[in-house]
């Protein structure tokens, strides 16, 4: 019976800061969506977004043969890249400790783009705006309200499952996928040609 490999230890933003000033940094793949890394991204990091990475995991593959350090918003999906690059046989991984939060918390250098809203305050900007006119317009029309409630289900799962599918979904629309970041692209960065 095959066991799924143990994560590698988190790496925190100040030996990554430390490793990074004084040339032994590793490849930096940031998981999040490129809107996400276009408003802010460690210095010298790789944008491949969680779901490229999952579906052309064996192409990217052929281009990490050294140590890799993964950064996601707070480190969920980069624990998720983890997993995923790691069964497919990617030795020296580590997860940036809190991810960007934690990175820019600490006072490390971030390059920065146009500022847009994080997808975390998305979320609860849509899921807050669906319950509060659900619970408004039950007051008119019944059971409109169970609505509202569906929501805070959902939003109970993704808490308990560390997943957030109205996430996923708002990841999807236009203002968060910034540049298209195709598996050409990355794998052109990643071997540093043009």
């Amino acid at each position: 019976m095959n066991t799924p490999p143990a994560p590698a230890p988190a790496l925190t933003p100040a030996v990554l800061h430390r490793l990074v000033e004084d040339g032994r940094g590793p490849r930096l793949l940031d998981v999040r969506t490129p809107g996400e890394f276009r408003t802010a991204h460690i210095p010298g990091s790789y944008n491949v977004p969680l779901h490229t990475l999952r579906e052309h995991r064996a192409e990217l593959l052929a281009h990490l043969d050294e140590d890799v350090v993964l950064v996601c918003r707070s480190g969920a999906r980069a624990a998720e890249a983890e997993r995923a690059l790691a069964e497919g046989g990617l030795p020296n991984l580590r997860v940036l400790a809190g991810g960007m939060v934690a990175w820019e918390a600490s006072g490390a250098p971030v390059d920065r783009g146009p500022e847009r809203w994080d997808m975390e305050r998305q979320v609860r900007l849509v899921a807050g705006s669906v319950v509060l006119a659900t619970g408004l317009v039950g007051v008119f029309v019944p059971g409109t309200h169970l609505i509202g409630t569906a929501i805070g289900a959902g939003l109970t799962y993704a808490a308990l499952s560390n997943s957030c599918a109205m996430g996923v979904l708002l990841s999807r629309l236009p203002y968060n996928r910034g540049p298209r970041t195709d598996i050409r692209t990355v794998v052109s960065e990643l071997r540093g040609t043009p």
